[in-house]
């Protein structure tokens, strides 16, 4: 029977995919452009600083909660791994000097909101309502147990039913997006912190989530970093007998008579195997690798109509310096915006590792800056203008230190390693599009949409996708879409066994 199956990439989604065949006794090969695992979740050595790229934080990090199973299954649940994330975040407001903190306690919450802005009690005393309600009722059947291709009628209303007390928050003024549900709250902090608590595009029932699940302990930090979690499936992988070939780009999916049957890889050489997989990058599966011929309209609409999440500028400084007691994820709205790639940053999120030794040398802490960036300027400059491409990220540098030694005095004069990366050097590591790190943007129509995304292409046999551009940006949905791989194969040759055997 049919069993060798090719992976392209080996992020988190193809090292799943590639598990779940090994367990399922199929003969998995993976092919990888880059040196290393991971994907977007990676991390690299700068000077004894280890810079994280990749998760900020990962949901049921904890045994019984909802995706712990799967962490455990890949191997990437070692005991220690993990720390509760206690404080989801602090905002700070140079305009106004006002500072927020998001813990996980919700009576508390309530009541500092209040304080600050009791004008907006009655949309504070809804938002903390709807937290309850997920922490209450719970998300768990938002799942990711059977792809499309498997669920039937029956699946879509025991869905329904498991969660029928939360209808409410998918639908009306909760499945708007939180940029346009706070409208009209009153108070200008407020809107912005609620606005940047996840992204301003996600729909405000996924801000009541994040909340509820931080109640529930079930936001973690990964220890050793997206690297070390990575490599650790990487491991698993392995260890069942699974094949990998880094530094093997896939230039095309090879198609016969309308059947997946192989891959090129850009050294010429051509691989081939019964099943193709395409853990990588949506656009360039479905418009490069296969020369856009597998199309419908909904693909269509989707690379047409929906928009990656933006791309970002990550700034790293490697500081001779402890930060006890800060949360390790902060966002500063600034007082006088930055000026980066002709446009302006209104606010920067900061990141502190300061929560696990394996990140810089004792007594020494990574300290990163994220913000939001235009992928146009910046492929364009490294294209035409490299020298002028380095200087500016030089300038970058030094304009983030500048704000940081506001918030953190000494800091510019402890800084002894610096590194900048941008929307370039996301899609030169992994190829994704627009150097988008979480694919699609998530907005309600998005995130709706994606549970009925399928993994197959139409016209084409013997084909399957998994990944951030079909199930979402999530660590714990794109390993299950690598799961689902292996179950959409095994129902497959059930069925061909069946029908061979009579």
């Amino acid at each position: 029977m049919d069993n060798s199956v090719i992976i392209i990439g080996a992020g988190l989604a193809g090292l799943a995919a590639g598990c779940y065949c090994q367990m399922n006794s199929f003969n998995a090969r993976i092919f990888e452009q880059h040196s290393k695992p991971g994907g977007v979740a990676t991390a690299w050595k700068r000077k004894g600083y280890t810079i994280d790229g990749g998760i900020h934080f990962l949901m049921d990090h904890k045994p019984g909660q909802p995706a712990y199973e799967i962490y455990r299954e890949l191997g990437a649940a070692q005991g220690g791994s993990f720390t509760d994330l206690e404080i989801y975040g602090r905002y700070i407001d140079e305009s106004s000097g006002k500072t927020l903190v998001v813990g996980r306690e919700l009576d508390r919450l309530a009541a500092d909101w209040k304080s600050f802005f009791p004008e907006d009690a009655q949309k504070i005393d809804d938002l903390i309502a709807g937290a309850r309600a997920m922490q209450r009722d719970g998300m768990d059947g938002m799942d990711y147990a059977k792809p499309p291709e498997l669920a039937g009628r029956f699946d879509g209303i025991r869905q329904l039913w498991e969660m029928r007390r939360l209808f409410r928050y998918f639908t009306g003024k909760y499945n708007k997006t939180i940029t346009d549900y706070t409208q009209d709250v009153s108070d200008p902090v407020l809107r912005k912190v609620l606005k940047y608590m996840f992204l301003p595009e996600v729909p405000v029932w996924f801000v009541m989530m994040i909340l509820g699940m931080c109640v529930q302990e079930r936001l973690g930090l990964i220890e050793g970093g997206s690297l070390d979690f990575a490599m650790s499936i990487e491991q698993r992988y392995r260890d069942l007998g699974g094949q990998i070939t880094y530094q093997s780009a896939v230039e095309e999916i090879l198609v016969e008579e309308n059947r997946a049957v192989g891959v090129r890889l850009a050294d010429g050489s051509e691989h081939r195997a019964d099943i193709i997989v395409s853990a990588a990058d949506g656009y360039s599966t479905i418009f490069q690798m296969l020369r856009g011929r597998y199309l419908d309209e909904q693909i269509k609409k989707r690379y047409t109509e929906w928009k990656p999440c933006s791309p970002m500028i990550m700034v790293n400084f490697g500081v001779d310096r402890e930060f006890p007691g800060e949360p390790p994820f902060n966002t500063i709205f600034l007082n006088h915006p930055l000026d980066v790639a002709g446009s302006t940053v209104d606010g920067i999120f900061v990141r502190i590792f300061n929560y696990s030794s394996k990140f810089a040398p004792p007594g020494k802490t990574v300290v990163q800056v994220e913000f939001e960036t235009d992928w146009d300027y910046w492929n364009d400059l490294r294209r035409d203008n490299r020298t002028r491409y380095e200087a500016e990220k030089e300038q970058i540098a030094q304009d983030v230190l500048d704000r940081l030694d506001v918030h953190y005095p000494g800091i510019k004069s402890q800084v002894e390693m610096t590194d900048v990366a941008t929307p370039y050097t996301t899609w030169r590591y992994t190829r994704n599009y627009k150097g988008a790190g979480m694919g699609w943007l998530y907005t309600p129509e998005i995130m709706m949409s994606v549970s009925v995304t399928k993994r197959t292409l139409p016209g084409l046999e013997n084909f399957l996708m998994a990944g951030q551009w079909v199930v979402g940006g999530s660590v714990p949905g794109c390993l299950y879409s690598g799961r689902h791989i292996a179950e959409i194969l095994c129902l497959r040759q059930r069925k061909k066994f069946t029908t061979t055997c009579g």
